[in-house]
């Protein structure tokens, strides 16, 4: 699977794919301008890979979108928040319809990962919990509704990125546990994943991190010892085992791309995502090529790996459908009722009441962790907070240096809104003092500073109508953290 460049399928790309017999590609949202110009590029990238494409996003809720006019889903924890089954399946099969109509049949969701370290900086709100059994139903009710739709899903990142304080894209994280310790959290909904593989988990995203007591010498990505012997002997998985992008800091500044890439096949990986530019793709298609001829993947392994995927492809069949004006506002008013519904309050919190004088406390430039590509300007956020109130704004470039005694003393009441998935500085954890805590994206942030909180999850325009709903008194929060580890 490799990355586009562009909005186009130009005639030099399109003869790359043919000339390497590609059909899969991964779609982002520079790839992206409009639903127009995206069911176009589909429609060409399908002409070119054939009736097998596979044509993939990361569409999973929260910050982690890559469409961005369709209607927005809730992060995995705001589901979570609001702990409905019934609620995940619909949200699942309301994305999938999305994604559908714009030419996808694979999405990469949703996160089996849980929820259990605070100061993960990759992870955190595209988590449905901390609790294995829990997350693990929702996930799968989420996938449930993805599938009755006809859009593949894919599980990530087997066997757990939870409980890591290092993101992969920018280094190697190391899972230090046992076992026996493993199989009570980590590995769980991901067995559980494999066990229910026909109907419920068509594929499966490896992560690069190294669990030592599992795997000294390799990461998950690369391990045999995880791949086959836990995933496909120990649990006889049978759906598509692909890697997370090998382009990620944590393999190809450490292995190479094209090493790597062979070494995950021979782990027992089926895909390499090989999302870096053509000549690092190019690296990759003569390693695989050479390993094959060379014997290191036998014959028989590389037709049985070919055959997840064509059954991969043939189960969820790349057809661009029509997304109904009539149905696209139902799940658009779908999705503004789920963001409400995991609003969760932290400390008792309260509104002010409407038309207060209040003081916003911004970050002044709109933050992406390169994972979600998303962040949200100080002025929306003031947008939304004047229908309420008489807002005056204060922005911040750097929390570690500003200075909270310089707010001006005017009795306004002062509400921080936290735009970052970063956990703050000690400088802020201990001299920010506001009076409401608005969490636009990391709900931990509530650890950091002590103030009463709303908690959305989120800062998608449906979450900040929701916010704006809750600063009205139109709606209560009545989600609960799903984190029991650090919140009860």
């Amino acid at each position: 699977m490799i990355r586009m460049p562009g909005t186009e399928l130009s005639t030099e790309m399109a003869n790359f794919l043919r000339e390497h017999h590609i059909r899969a590609v991964c779609l982002f949202r520079q790839n992206m301008l409009n639903a127009e110009q995206l069911r176009k590029f589909t429609a060409d990238l399908r002409a070119v890979m054939g009736p097998e494409s596979l044509i993939a996003i990361d569409q999973e809720g929260g910050a982690v979108v890559r469409a961005t006019w369709v209607p927005q889903p809730p992060a995995a924890m705001s589901l979570g928040a609001s702990d409905s089954v019934a609620l995940c399946r619909e949200v699942g099969a309301a994305v999938a319809r999305a994604v559908k109509s714009l030419g996808f049949n694979w999405n990469f969701a949703p996160v089996l990962d849980l929820n259990n370290n605070v100061d993960n900086p990759v992870i955190s709100e595209r988590s449905f919990g901390s609790d294995p059994q829990r997350a693990a139903a929702l996930a799968f009710a989420w996938m449930d509704g993805s599938l009755s739709e006809g859009v593949a899903c894919c599980v990530k990142h087997f066997p757990g990125h939870g409980d890591t304080n290092v993101d992969s894209h920018r280094d190697l994280p190391t899972v230090d546990k046992s076992r026996a310790e493993l199989d009570v959290l980590e590995l769980a909904p991901f067995q559980m994943a494999a066990a229910r593989s026909q109907g419920y988990a068509p594929a499966m995203m490896t992560a690069h991190i190294v669990y030592p007591q599992l795997d000294a010498e390799n990461p998950a990505t690369m391990s045999k010892k995880i791949l086959t012997g836990i995933l496909r002997e120990e649990w006889n998985y049978q759906g598509v085992v692909i890697t997370d992008g090998m382009d990620m800091h944590a393999i190809a500044g450490r292995y190479g791309v094209g090493n790597a890439a062979v070494r995950a096949l021979v782990a027992g990986a089926d895909m390499v995502m090989a999302l870096g530019n053509t000549e690092t793709q190019l690296e990759t298609l003569a390693a695989l090529t050479a390993a094959i001829e060379e014997g290191q993947i036998e014959a028989a392994e590389l037709q049985q790996r070919l055959a997840r995927m064509a059954k991969l492809a043939q189960d969820y069949p790349c057809q661009q459908t029509v997304y109904a004006t009539e149905t696209e506002a139902v799940d658009a008013a779908l999705m503004q009722t789920a963001w409400q519904r995991g609003l969760t309050t932290h400390l008792a919190a309260e509104a002010p009441t409407a038309g207060s004088k209040v003081r916003l406390v911004i970050s002044a430039d709109v933050v992406s962790d390169g994972v979600s590509e998303a962040g949200v300007r100080a002025e929306k956020v003031a947008a939304m907070l004047t229908t309420v109130y008489d807002v005056a704004v204060t922005t911040f470039s750097d929390d570690s240096q500003f200075d909270w005694a310089s707010l001006p003393d005017d009795g306004r009441f002062v509400i921080l809104a936290s735009t970052i998935r970063l956990r703050y500085s000690a400088h802020a954890c201990n001299t920010w003092k506001p009076d409401l805590h608005l969490v636009l994206w990391n709900p931990f942030q509530t650890l950091d500073i002590a103030a009463p909180a709303l908690i959305t999850y989120g800062s998608a325009t449906p979450a900040l109508q929701a916010a704006a709903a809750w600063f009205a008194g139109e709606v209560s929060a009545n989600g609960k953290m799903p984190v029991t580890t650090f919140y009860s």
